[in-house]
This record gives structure tokens, sequence and C-alpha cells, in this order.
């Protein structure tokens, strides 16, 4: 799914209003009616809502959305914010309907007008939408505190007042929803770690946009879910063999961390290699032997990896996890890019080698896959003010060294060098354990072995990785789980594809 920008979803809007063709005021009614639906369905025995709205066309959607639970026999009070200027059109059209239902309307000029919000009552925040460009001052960011501060539920209609939707609102005032009634798509502020607190639970409603401008208009960024990593899921041919799958390797593991090359490992044959070979040092021969026997090992160094010899008859070759960061690291970086022309995924200490030695990302083969947490891509590429920047940047440096990074996080992220960005709808909190990522590049290894293209593959591979820790974590709670749960559950992930 595409997600547009503010400015966008405006263009949507009146792109459906001119084509369809619908009146401005008949799309807010759909908006309100999405809304009331949603309402009556979770809330249906409550009775009592308090709706604040501004005098922009978020505020005309409550105004709407008022009106229909009135004509429900619900008790409605409503509170309009003043600016000292008129409403919207469409504000000022269900303002004047909604008087004929109602005398409960109420002007807040200061903050003495502010009212008590009793414990039996719903919020509805119908004050500002995605138009807003400031951060909100004076009475409304007093009013959006005074909101925050009652104990009861609060619904945003489309986003949280004061939140931005494709920039930061970091510092701001917002006010803090338990759910949000957003249209059509979600907005970008919805996947970032910095919002957590605003937006609480995140419903799409359905609101009837016209289709054909979702799909010729251009997008940077995607989400990815269940229908789109079908789409490139390929099924096993019946008449194949394990060289069908590809030869993977992976450079992994020293003293002290050989439980980073077991969990890569394991997760690359879960995800379907043909064949693995493992490089290990000495030290780890008999622990990866022995959990992974599908694996065959060879052995460079004793306690660290070093001096390997050539590896460029492998079809993808993964390296990072568990490795340490050894001196001579630097130079079996640089011969490991010398030698493979083949797919290349970087995790963990090589991407902290190369944080130490910036002379090296120029030298990455094209299209390999960086895979960084935020500290790692903070140390690799500097620090960033917001998650929004961290995003950009990514793009950026994307395109800069012809590279795709998968930043890792609640909602992964891949950036690719046509400057597309596609976000991961799997995952959750229990995820956030020691051995997930060297999990992931297992899985992306295993993936590239088989001959998925590399974006194919981060899509894939973060979908199932994501995918295989929700399993994990409905089964054995997020707090229990740890990272070789998400390796275990990898197959009832694959057969999410089936269903």
């Amino acid at each position: 799914m595409k997600v547009f920008s503010a400015a966008q979803v405006k263009q949507w809007d009146a792109y459906t209003i001119t084509h369809e063709p619908v009146s401005s005021t008949d799309l807010m009614e759909r908006a309100a009616n999405a809304c009331f639906k949603w309402l009556q369905q979770r809330y249906h025995s409550k009775q009592f809502y308090n709706i604040f709205c501004g005098r922009g066309n978020n505020g005309g959607d409550g105004l709407a959305l008022a009106r229909m639970l009135i004509q429900q026999k619900h008790s409605v009070t409503v509170y309009v914010l003043e600016n000292g200027k008129e409403g919207s059109a469409d504000f000022e059209i269900n303002l004047k309907k909604l008087e004929t239902f109602t005398f409960s309307i109420h002007s807040i000029a200061s903050e003495k007008d502010f009212p008590e919000i009793p414990a039996d009552v719903l919020v509805i925040d119908a004050l500002f939408g995605t138009g807003l460009s400031k951060p909100l001052t004076n009475i409304a960011a007093a009013l959006a505190t005074h909101i925050n501060q009652s104990a009861v539920p609060v619904i945003s209609i489309d986003i949280p007042s004061g939140l931005f939707a494709d920039v930061s609102s970091k510092g701001n005032i917002t006010v803090n929803a338990a759910h949000t009634l957003s249209f059509q798509q979600p907005k970008l502020a919805f996947f970032m770690a910095e919002n957590e607190e605003c937006f609480g639970d995140v419903h799409i409603l359905d609101i009837g946009l016209h289709p054909q401008f979702e799909k010729e208009e251009e997008a940077v960024y995607h989400t990815v879910d269940k229908a789109s990593v079908q789409s490139i899921y390929k099924p096993r041919k019946q008449h194949s063999h394990k060289g069908t799958y590809g030869h993977a390797a992976l450079v992994a593991g020293s003293y002290g961390m050989m439980g980073a090359a077991v969990l890569s490992a394991k997760s690359c044959m879960r995800s379907g290699a043909g064949k693995l070979t493992a490089f290990i040092p000495e030290c780890g021969y008999t622990i990866v032997q022995t959990a992974i026997p599908e694996a065959m090992c060879q052995v460079y160094g004793v306690c660290f990896i070093e001096g390997i010899e050539s590896m460029d008859t492998f079809n993808a070759v993964g390296i990072g996890p568990g490795i340490g960061r050894h001196p001579s690291h630097t130079g079996l970086l640089k011969l490991i890019f010398q030698q493979v022309s083949t797919p290349l995924v970087l995790d963990a200490d090589a991407l902290n080698i190369m944080a130490e030695n910036k002379e090296l990302l120029p030298l990455m083969p094209r299209h390999t896959i960086l895979t960084p947490h935020p500290k790692e891509f903070e140390r690799l590429f500097g620090k960033t003010e917001n998650d929004f920047e961290r995003l950009q940047l990514a793009l950026q440096k994307s395109k800069e060294y012809n590279c795709y990074i998968i930043l890792k996080g609640h909602n992964t992220f891949i950036s690719t060098p046509e400057q597309k960005g596609y976000i991961n709808s799997t995952g959750n909190a229990g995820m956030a354990t020691a051995g997930s990522g060297d999990v992931l590049t297992g899985i992306l290894t295993g993936l590239l072995a088989q001959g998925y293209p590399p974006l194919q593959a981060g899509i894939m591979g973060m979908y199932l990785h994501g995918a295989a820790g929700d399993i994990a974590a409905c089964e054995l709670s997020q707090e229990a789980m740890i990272a070789g749960d998400i390796a275990d559950y990898l197959p009832k992930a694959f057969r999410l594809f089936l269903e």
C-alpha cells in the first residue's frame, strides 16, 4: 500500500470530488459515517460523547459525526475552538445542520471555557487534521493538554490534533489518543517510534476515495503486507533438488559469540536455502556441527575468523553475526568485497567495522544489503534529529552507495537506491532481544541464495522475520520469547503464504 504525504491526500480528495463526481460535503459525510459505524461497533452501549472541533474540515467531520450520534439517541456535547475566523465552507454547512438537532454546542474562546470532562464520556478529538502545518500554541495547546489530563478514552479523527502527518512533531504538544480513526491509508507519522504515545491503536477506514488516483500517483513510501509478499513468494517446484535453491555462505561467530552463528545458520536453512556453508573459527566447529547438522563448515582462524580464501562460488553471502571487531577484519571485508559478485548481506560487527573504516563503504558490491539497528546506522552514517530525518538519510545513503538499507525496528524499513521506502507491518516488542538481528541475516541470506532479487528478499525477509516473531509472541508471550523462537516459528510464518 502506498503511503501518501499530507499534500497528496488533499489532492486525492480533490481528485475524487472532480472525477466521481461527489461534493466535498458528501465526502465529509462519508468520513463521519465511517467513524460513526466504528463507534457503534465498539462502543454501542456508550451514551455520552464530548466532541471537540476546530473550524477546519477536521472539525466539520466532528460536527457531522455529532449529528449522526444524536440521531441515534446518544448524548452529545460539542465544543468549538474559536480562532477569530470563520470556519471552512464545509464546517459552516455542518454546523448549520447540527444546530437543527441540538443546542449543546459551546464555544471555547479562552481557558475559562474549558469544560470539566466527566469520567463516563468518550472524548472525540476533531480539532486539527492533516492540514496542520504549525505546532499547537496558546489556547489550542492548552486545550490539548486539558484533554490529555482527563482520565477518559480519547478518539482522534484522521490524526491526533497537533501531530504532523509526514514531518517530525518531536517536542510538540499533541492530543494523545487511545484510538485514531484515519481514512483510506495510514500516515507516515503512524510508523514513527517518536510518535508512539500520540496515536494509540490506528484504524484505517475506507471512505471510497477514487482508486484511480492511488493507482497513478507515485509515492516514496509503501507498506509491506501479506498480499504484497504473497505476490513475491515462489512456491517450490516438484522436480527440484538442493542445487535448485542455491548455496549460501555465512561468515559468522567468534569465541564467546558462536550463538550468533548458530542463529543465523538455522534461520538460513529454515528460509529455504538448498545448501549452507558456515565460515567459522575453530573454537566454534563442534558447536555449529552439533546445533545445525544440515550446515557444512569451513574453519579459518582459532578464536576469530581470519584468512578466508575464495568465496566467489556461492549464490549469496552473509557477513557479520558474532564475528567481533578484530583489526584483521578490515582486510577480510576488503577481500570479500573484491571476490564476491553475488548478493551480499552485512550485519552486526561487519557494520561496526565499516563504521570505523568508512573507506570500506564505497567498496561494497552494488546492491549489498545492510541491516543496521538505529545505533549501528548512526555510527555508519551520522546522527539525525528525529525518525523522519533517519528515513531520509537512509534513502540518501542507499542512492549514494547503490545499496539497500534495512533499518531494524518495530516497523522495519527498507530504503532503496531508487529512492523508495518500504515499511514492514509485522513484528512486535518481544523481538527486542539479543540475536533477533542474527536471525534476520540468516533469512535474507537464504532468500538471496534462492534467487530472490535483493529488494524482494528484503521485503519478504523482514515480513517473515516479523511474522515468525508475531506467532512466537502469540504462543509464548512477548516477554518470554527469545531469538531462537523466531527461527523456530519460521515454518508457520511461511504457511501464511499458503492461506
